[in-house]
């Protein structure tokens, strides 16, 4: 059947306006700026029912509370009839995964190693949609991550990349490596073709987790996955995998890193977020000194002030207890009267992997004589 036709008017506005949409993204450091329809992931539905009926998104409620209007962008604003989806480059200048041979260092992911991109993005993209609205005379909505929008079928669906093994959006220009926004909008604009899959016979990234959290290629159980168990989970966290997060305290980038195609990333220019100094490779030591207020200040404008600081140290304590330093005992005793069950449940077990044997049964034995609550008793009581 043959396509309409369009207007030539009508064609030759829809070219202006996204011609000057993708000349807006530049100028605001957008690496890469497409369009695709709100109908264009038809099967994303059945992909997320299939996900959350195995109870792959963990303790993420909001994920089964916001399935419809995450699944189609029509549900989440019926008047949408373009979805722009901007990518920025955040590629690293180095791999990530050395640090982890440095136990004495905390490795936390590098994305968030500065400001918090959803502030970033958002900020970058109001600019881009103001000027937009301006120009077309449409209305316009703004989406960085925390709305129930799903990105990653959107933008390869727009042909910012495909979705890889790990589930993650994979660019030929930027491999892993990009942070996403999108613009939803009631003009209609030119449609741009989506990217097809050049993943092939890697498995790469699968390979690469540490807590085998992909049950088969393209699928991820946040369960086993630790970026989401050092972010969104609260409590403590199942002692078989504690070994394999290493010195990871806030997410993990193995998967990501990994990617092949990343060789063809060009590390993070001017205008986007590059790391903090402090944050490159600091010392576990430091980060079980602080308490809240600390916390607070220390990473102020941080994507991970917003985990708190008692999940925070019950992070950095894993870390200490795969250390292997005797040096970190003295911190992580002091921790053992913390405020936090949290945090002195996981000190209990750092220590248990420190200490010489005679020396944690006598902790042992002091402690277990005041505590009452029972998920750090059974840290104290349960063999590492």
């Amino acid at each position: 059947m043959d396509e309409p036709q369009i207007d030539p008017k009508i064609r030759k506005r829809q070219a202006e306006l996204t011609r000057f949409l993708r000349q807006e993204a530049h100028a605001q450091g957008f690496d890469l700026c497409r369009i695709t329809l709100p109908e264009a992931i038809p099967e994303a539905p059945a992909r997320l029912e299939t996900f959350l009926e195995a109870g792959r998104h963990g303790t993420m409620a909001w994920m089964e509370e916001t399935k419809e209007r995450r699944a189609d962008p029509r549900v989440l604003w019926s008047d949408v009839r373009s979805i722009v989806m901007f990518g920025m480059n955040y590629g690293p200048d180095e791999d990530p995964r050395h640090l982890q041979s440095q136990t004495d260092k905390a490795a936390i992911s590098v994305y968030a190693r500065n400001r918090d991109y959803h502030d970033v993005i958002k900020g970058r993209l109001k600019e881009v949609a103001t000027r937009f609205a301006a120009r077309a005379g449409e209305d316009v909505k703004v989406f960085v991550d925390t709305a129930p929008v799903m990105e990653k079928p959107l933008a390869a669906s727009a042909g910012l990349g495909w979705q890889g093994k790990h589930t993650n959006l994979v660019s030929r220009d930027f491999g892993s490596w990009l942070f996403l926004g999108s613009l939803f909008t009631t003009a209609e604009l030119e449609i741009d073709a989506p990217e097809r899959d050049h993943c092939g016979s890697c498995r790469a990234c699968l390979d690469a987790c540490p807590t085998d959290a992909f049950p088969a290629p393209y699928q991820i159980d946040a369960r086993r996955c630790i970026s989401y168990l050092t972010i969104e989970h609260k409590g403590p966290i199942d002692r078989a995998l504690r070994p394999a997060f290493g010195n990871r305290i806030y997410g993990c980038d193995d998967c990501l890193a990994a990617c092949p195609w990343n060789k063809f990333a060009a590390a993070a220019r001017e205008m986007k977020l590059v790391a903090r100094d402090d944050l490159k490779a600091p010392e576990i030591a430091f980060f079980l000194t602080l308490d809240d207020p600390s916390f607070r200040t220390y990473f102020s404008g941080s994507p991970v002030k917003r985990i708190g600081r008692d999940r925070f140290v019950r992070n950095v304590l894993i870390a200490a207890g795969n250390s292997g330093s005797l040096d970190l005992a003295p911190a992580c005793e002091r921790l053992l009267t913390d405020g936090s069950a949290d945090v002195r449940g996981m000190a209990a077990w750092a220590l248990s992997r420190l200490l010489p044997a005679d020396r944690f049964a006598a902790l042992q034995s002091a402690h277990l004589m005041t505590e009452t609550d029972e998920h750090v008793r059974q840290e104290w009581t349960t063999e590492s």
